[in-house]
């Protein structure tokens, strides 16, 4: 589901930071970032945020999430975060990030992520908080907060939530990214396509997806989130993880310092491409 974005001169308006395309019943939205690799810097989570709004007030069943060029989301704008600190502008609190995934969990419509290329920390919580995904054989899913000296706070229980326990631990401590094959072996993801098969294939899911009852497909996302007598809570978990986080600083300076690596060009641990490949 690769969409090339438009050039823009200076003398045009800014293009959304969300794009949707509505159909009948059910809708496309797109992260409109491509040259930042659909990082998602405040404004782009507000827009998302309030995207979201809108389409539960339409009473629309099903969303395909994905990303505009060739990147699904490459996670939370560090370089705007480093931004801030440098600016002294008081970052928002990294709770708005957590209103966003959690909407798309209580959010009435079934949400199917397309994932058409790099997931890395962030991108990986949208997938693992849509209720499907299918996943081009070119796409690259990675937890790289490690290198950064960080507990994956979102994605880590995100993950944990989907995948099995050795899994989950892989790319939360390795750093290594998977492909959409791997992805689909470990169940991550539904199914891994070709990427010109992409965009077809979330199409035919949401338009039968779509033809099912509105109230059928919300009660039953609201049973998928419940387990044997007990319930998951998905913001506790996010908290849990902002938690260790915190620990982390207080006790090193490791992610001030993976920042400022970051901001001056240099690669943190793990990061940057590697051999993508299905583990065994």
């Amino acid at each position: 589901m690769i969409q090339r974005p438009m050039p823009q001169s200076e003398s045009m308006p800014q293009a959304p930071l969300v794009l949707v395309e509505r159909e009948n019943g059910w809708a496309v939205v797109r992260i409109n970032r491509p040259d930042k690799r659909n990082a998602m810097n405040r404004a782009a989570r507000r827009a998302l945020l309030a995207t979201l709004g809108d389409l539960a007030q339409e009473a629309t069943r099903v969303v395909v999430l994905t990303g505009m060029g060739e990147s699904f989301c490459a996670g939370v704008d560090l370089k705007e975060s480093r931004n801030d600190a440098e600016t002294g502008t008081a970052p928002e609190p990294a709770s708005d990030w957590i209103e966003v995934c959690v909407a798309i969990r209580e959010h009435p419509a079934i949400f199917i992520a397309a994932v058409n290329g790099v997931a890395m920390g962030g991108g990986a919580t949208l997938i693992n908080v849509c209720d499907l995904a299918v996943a081009a054989d070119c796409a690259e899913i990675g937890n790289p907060e490690m290198g950064f000296g960080a507990f994956a706070q979102f994605s880590g229980p995100a993950t944990q939530y989907q995948i099995a326990p050795k899994h989950a631990a892989w790319l939360v401590l390795t750093t290594e990214r998977i492909d959409g094959a791997t992805a689909a072996a470990w169940g991550m993801v539904n199914e891994c396509v070709p990427a010109a098969r992409l965009e077809g294939r979330t199409r035919e899911l949401a338009v039968r997806l779509a033809g099912f009852d509105g109230v059928a497909l919300t009660l039953s996302k609201r049973a998928l989130d419940r387990l044997p007598g007990a319930e998951r809570q998905w913001r506790t978990a996010f908290e849990r993880g902002m938690q260790v986080n915190k620990n982390i600083r207080e006790q090193s300076h490791v992610q001030v310092d993976g920042l400022k690596r970051f901001a001056s060009g240099q690669r943190n641990p793990g990061q940057g491409r590697a051999k993508v490949g299905k583990q065994s």
